[in-house]
């Protein structure tokens, strides 16, 4: 019984670890709680009637066989009921050492793998940290076989992504040269972009009200300094690369990139607003038929789903607010700049109503 009740326990044990949504430990415990009884009886009796051939010492082991012979039973017929789960878990269990071992060899050949020429690399000193931490945590688990296996499997995820880079690092350098002929190319066609900034402008000044321009008179000068930053970065990613980190180049290359993106958005916030604000000037009353045929499309809905009571004066609020805004188009330079942005925040509330109403069923 003691045999068969070790061989149950452990396959619960690692199931419960592995699986302990399964409650297969609260199933096991009567039966467990059955062979202790059984046992019990049984050192009791050998206590009590060890070499003794009374009546009263054979009732004692009778008793304490029968229990036994129950306890046993009670064993196998839990055992067969959960064979598959306790033999699948016992085995996983009794592969850990395995896995723990074979996980830390691929951990060494990992690093076997560095060449010293690149062992300066960025990336490649956080990959083999990153690896070097996973199996400091593996050799602290390896008591605990749940927590093992999972450490296990990381240091097989870092090992795998120290060869990565190990492969990666001889294209490295390639991969700066390209890059750097790239954002080269790039800053002059970001410098010859800008230069439409100031033309642009100055149309903003000349055709519309100055608030609708207000907001972009920096655009000009933060433009430039961003392609200037841009062209430092690249100066100092050729320095990095001829001094042999090509990694640093292409971090440099980065904000390089970072920079130029910033200055076409200055520039395309220049030329956009002129080509938005004189196609509203040739057509003022488009954009608020769009925004006054969405009202007309959510009141609808209020009407179609029962919410008149809720949303109907909300929404009939919307067609003042728009009314006000068309005042922005008065005077010798409308402010349609201004004109442009009340109606898009109007429109953007009126969406929110028409989610929340959609949603309310």
């Amino acid at each position: 019984m003691d045999k068969r009740q070790s061989i149950a326990s452990a396959g619960v044990e690692a199931s419960t670890a592995l699986r302990p949504e399964d409650r297969l430990g609260t199933r096991w415990a009567d039966t467990e709680k059955q062979c202790f009884d059984a046992g019990a009886a049984y050192l009791a009796a050998v206590d009590q009637f060890d070499g003794m051939a009374t009546p009263a010492a054979r009732s004692a082991f009778d008793r304490a066989t029968a229990l036994l012979h129950d306890a046993s039973g009670a064993v196998d017929r839990f055992y067969d009921a959960h064979r598959s789960t306790l033999e699948h878990a016992s085995a996983q269990f009794a592969a850990t050492p395995r896995l723990v071992q074979d996980a830390l060899t691929e951990a060494d050949a990992a690093r076997s793998t560095v060449d010293e020429q690149y062992a300066g690399y960025p990336s490649l000193r956080q990959a083999w940290h990153e690896l070097d931490s996973a199996t400091m945590q593996l050799q602290s688990s390896q008591r605990n076989p749940l927590l093992a296996r999972e450490h296990a499997a990381a240091v097989r995820d870092r090992a795998a992504a120290l060869q990565a880079v190990v492969a990666s690092a001889p294209g490295r350098t390639q991969e700066a040269r390209t890059a750097l002929a790239s954002v080269r190319t790039r800053i002059e066609a970001v410098r010859t972009r800008s230069e439409g900034i100031a033309p642009a402008f100055s149309s903003l000044l000349r055709e519309f009200n100055a608030k609708s321009s207000a907001d972009l008179s920096r655009n000009e000068r933060s433009s430039a300094r961003h392609i200037e930053q841009a062209d430092e970065d690249l100066r100092a990613a050729r320095s990095a690369l001829d001094a042999g980190n090509p990694e640093h180049s292409l971090d440099l290359v980065t904000q390089a990139r970072s920079h130029l993106s910033d200055a076409e958005h200055l520039v395309d916030a220049v030329t956009d607003r002129v080509r938005l604000l004189r196609a509203v000037k040739s057509d003022p009353h488009a954009t608020e038929n769009k925004v006054r045929f969405k009202l007309r499309d959510a009141q609808q809905l209020a009407i179609n789903r029962g919410l008149v009571a809720e949303w109907g004066s909300v929404l009939d609020a919307q067609l003042a607010r728009i009314d006000r805004a068309s005042t922005a188009l008065t005077g010798t330079h409308p402010d349609y700049w201004s004109y442009l942005q009340d109606l898009d925040t109007i429109s953007d509330f009126i969406a929110g109503v028409i989610e929340r109403m959609r949603n309310s069923h």
